[in-house]
């Protein structure tokens, strides 16, 4: 007969066969998966260094297409500006290099800078937009007609260019000096505006901005120096707003212009101005203005080309 101790000993030996499977198994699995898994590894590694070095390479030749174009860009745009002047417009975050560098190329083409001036970031500060377009209307020169909507940004750039920049076909001052005078020292007063010794009036005006606004009120501030930049170029012989390329998305100022079919159709903009390719294409967007032509210009999706006279890639 087969006694309790028996099926006690079988059930017992049944499982441990069992454990044994089940170790030996999970064993080969694991080895397996491991295996799997650190092949998988380096071959990711392998991937990563690949991307790496055509990172680098492709680095390296837009930083000697850049040089090239530093090299050449003096010659480009020799005497494109020739006895023409320009109001430089700048921004926080707009390096000292882009500035320089801008500045030097207007002088290349034949060009002077008028003066300079710098809007503060309470300019651009929403909760200063009732400030700012206070002080535009208090002060507008007699005769001038500023726009009804478009809030502070356009009604300063209507002040500004109204004061700032010469009429567009007499070349002549369209405000006295002493409108001018209480346009500039009303927006420096109250801390929307910093300027140089002696601005003077001129017949284009170049904007720069560097990278979007980030965080609470960007839209508004993008649309601010959008809308600025607009009412300078309708006020003058022309206007280009240029930045970097971050500026060109649709939360930035160079986007929100181009964007906007009205606005794009009358000033130019260029969103590579950290480079010196795009500084050179600036000068060129300048001269552009003065013949009456516009255009979006940099390396940015919404760009429709690379500077005046070229075209996209892929076109």
């Amino acid at each position: 007969m087969i006694s309790l101790r028996y099926h006690i000993i079988s059930i017992a030996a049944v499982f441990l066969a069992l454990a044994v499977g089940v170790v030996l198994g999970s064993t080969t699995l694991s080895g397996t998966l491991l295996s799997s898994l650190s092949d998988e590894k380096s071959d990711l590694a392998s991937q990563v260094t690949d991307l790496q070095a055509e990172r680098n390479g492709l680095e390296a030749r837009l930083a000697d297409a850049d040089a090239f174009a530093g090299a050449v860009g003096p010659k480009v745009v020799s005497g494109l500006l020739a006895k023409r002047s320009v109001l430089v417009v700048t921004t926080d975050g707009v390096a000292p290099s882009e500035r320089d560098g801008l500045v030097k190329l207007i002088e290349n083409a034949g060009g002077s800078v008028s003066g300079e001036l710098k809007l503060t970031k309470s300019f651009t500060d929403p909760s200063n937009a009732d400030k700012v377009s206070d002080i535009a209307i208090r002060l507008q020169p007699a005769g001038a007609t500023f726009p009804t909507s478009g809030g502070p940004g356009a009604l300063a750039g209507a002040l500004l260019g109204e004061t700032l920049l010469l009429d567009a076909k007499s070349a002549k001052p369209q405000a006295s000096s002493g409108e001018r005078a209480a346009a500039v020292s009303g927006l420096t007063q109250g801390g929307f505006i910093e300027v140089t010794d002696n601005v003077k009036p001129a017949q284009l005006a170049v904007v720069l901005v560097g990278d979007r606004a980030q965080g609470t009120g960007a839209g508004d501030k993008a649309v601010t120096l959008a809308r600025f930049a607009t009412q300078l170029d309708k006020a003058g012989a022309g206007a280009v707003l240029a930045g970097r390329t971050s500026a060109a998305d649709g939360s930035g100022s160079i986007g929100v212009v181009r964007a906007d079919t009205s606005a794009s159709d009358i000033l130019s903009t260029v969103d590579n101005l950290d480079t010196q390719a795009g500084r050179a294409t600036t000068v060129l967007a300048l001269r552009e203005q003065l013949e009456g032509s516009t255009g979006r210009y940099g390396t940015a999706g919404n760009a429709e080309a690379p500077a005046p006279g070229t075209q996209a890639s892929g076109s």
